[in-house]
């Protein structure tokens, strides 16, 4: 049984929105155990990380980056990273604006770093834009065109509010490849070096 942790902060309810998706899509590969985590608490508790076998990241762009309490999240982690105690794990990350772009790439190459710094090892959006192949826009898995991580768009945080049905397939499929990469290639940590 695989352990993965989706990660996130949701300032308006969008990133959890996709989260939960994210969780659907991990959650539908065998062997998998997928737990939703609020940043929030693990600021306070960073050991519980040592029990995943895979993280997926999620938060808002805030003004090119990621949410002020994601970064807390990131920054509470020092102690793990000191010991290299999450080093050879897997990782994704995903982002939400309200904008097409809204420099939600900084805000994934701001969780490819971390990640980095931590030894894990990253899992990108291997999905071609769907448009290309005549699926209309809206309708498109990965219909931003990203291939660092999951990109997705929110509107103007509008409760209620309908995504892009591009979007919400996009993020199930996200969920689904991370979860099929981790039962290929996890490794045990006493074989790790």
């Amino acid at each position: 049984m695989k352990n993965i942790a989706v990660i996130y902060h949701s300032g308006h309810g969008n990133t959890e929105h996709f989260a939960r998706l994210v969780v659907t899509g991990a959650q539908s590969v065998d062997d998998t155990n997928v737990s939703l985590l609020k940043a929030e608490p693990l600021t306070g508790q960073p050991d519980r990380l040592i029990e995943f076998d895979g993280y997926v990241f999620g938060s808002p762009t805030y003004l090119g980056g990621v949410s002020g309490p994601f970064k807390s999240f990131m920054d509470a982690t020092g102690g793990l990273w000191r010991k290299q105690q999450l080093k050879g794990k897997l990782a994704a990350g995903f982002t939400v604006s309200a904008l097409p772009s809204g420099d939600k790439q900084s805000t994934l190459l701001s969780m490819f770093t971390f990640a980095m710094q931590h030894g894990l090892v990253w899992v990108g959006n291997p999905f071609l834009p769907e448009q290309s192949s005549g699926v209309p826009y809206e309708q498109a898995i990965n219909r931003l065109g990203s291939w660092t991580g999951m990109m997705a768009q929110a509107g103007h945080s509008a409760p209620g509010q309908s995504y892009a049905p591009g979007d919400l397939r996009t993020a199930e499929a996200f969920g689904r490849n991370f979860a099929s990469v981790l039962a290929r290639v996890a490794v045990p940590a006493e074989e790790m070096v």
